[in-house]
């Protein structure tokens, strides 16, 4: 399988090299932003969203942890499909951003809820959902739970398992220490305290959605993009789910000098050809 990936990973990296060179729609900002709306959900928080109407199949973006619908890849996106007339939906999980709740109080489960929610009330048909970092592994959660509403996937340094992979590799001692304090300061760059703090409820809800440890049975096209500088989750992990994923049509494309974001202009002029691409064949399938 693996063998099968890089092949495939070589021959939509020819494709996208002859692409790249000339983009004609593609910009890394909103010229006229959608407005945000929000969905009333019984007995769970309002979900801030922001809804472009169009064809199909529609793209859904999905962003990472503690991250918001407001990133340059998802507003990228939203001028990428206003540009091709096709549907694009983005939205802040319970707890962030524009969304009703604070973070601290939801789980990986919790915002795999999310998710479903939008895939069953607010958007119609098949969808290309776009993942970035924990929003490729709820991603892979919710085309395992919705097949039906799933065209296709593309996962942006996808963090499958990531917070439940990093705790079991820390030591023994650190682990033991972690669990009698009640909580992780898990280390990051990307805000200005220098972690994120993760309760021990987390991550233990979080193990309960696991996928890397057993065949993931998605059988739509998956495209996985990740850079070989991502020093938060390893360029490993998206050739872990390439391996793990039993559909045939699966490409994973590695950028030589990117990082875990992915938001410079070429990481996004990437992004953007890898779903042009895949709506071309869903199109012709179609």
């Amino acid at each position: 399988m693996a063998l099968t990936v890089l092949r495939n990973c070589s021959k939509v990296l020819k494709i996208n090299v002859r692409k790249f060179t000339a983009p004609q729609h593609v910009s890394t900002g909103v010229r006229h932003k959608t407005t945000i709306q929000y969905a009333t959900r019984p007995d769970l928080p309002k979900l801030a969203y922001r809804k472009l109407k169009g064809k199909s199949p529609g793209v859904v973006f999905l962003p990472g942890f503690a991250s918001v619908m407001g990133g340059q890849k998802a507003e990228a996106l939203e001028e990428f499909c206003k540009s091709l007339g096709h549907s694009y939906l983005r939205f802040d999980y319970s707890g962030c951003g524009s969304s009703e709740g604070e973070m601290g109080n939801y789980s990986i489960g919790a915002w795999k809820k999310d998710v479903l929610y939008v895939l069953d009330e607010l958007v119609e048909g098949p969808q290309i959902l776009v993942g970035s970092s924990m929003g490729g592994w709820l991603m892979l959660l919710a085309a395992l739970a919705r097949p039906e509403k799933t065209a296709a996937l593309v996962g942006i340094s996808t963090a499958a398992d990531h917070f439940v992979t990093a705790f079991n590799s820390l030591p023994i001692e650190t682990k033991k220490e972690i669990e009698e304090q009640g909580f992780w300061k898990f280390p990051t760059k990307h805000n200005e305290e220098g972690f994120y703090t993760l309760s021990m409820d987390f991550l233990k809800e979080a193990e309960n959605h696991c996928i890397l440890q057993s065949p993931i049975p998605v059988s739509c096209p998956v495209r996985l993009v990740h850079g070989f500088k991502d020093s938060d989750v390893p360029w490993h992990v998206s050739m872990q789910v390439a391996e793990r994923v039993l559909s045939n049509d699966v490409d994973v494309i590695l950028r030589k000098h990117g990082q875990h974001r992915m938001s410079d202009k070429d990481d996004i002029k990437l992004m953007v050809y890898t779903i042009d691409d895949l709506i071309d064949k869903l199109t012709t399938l179609g």
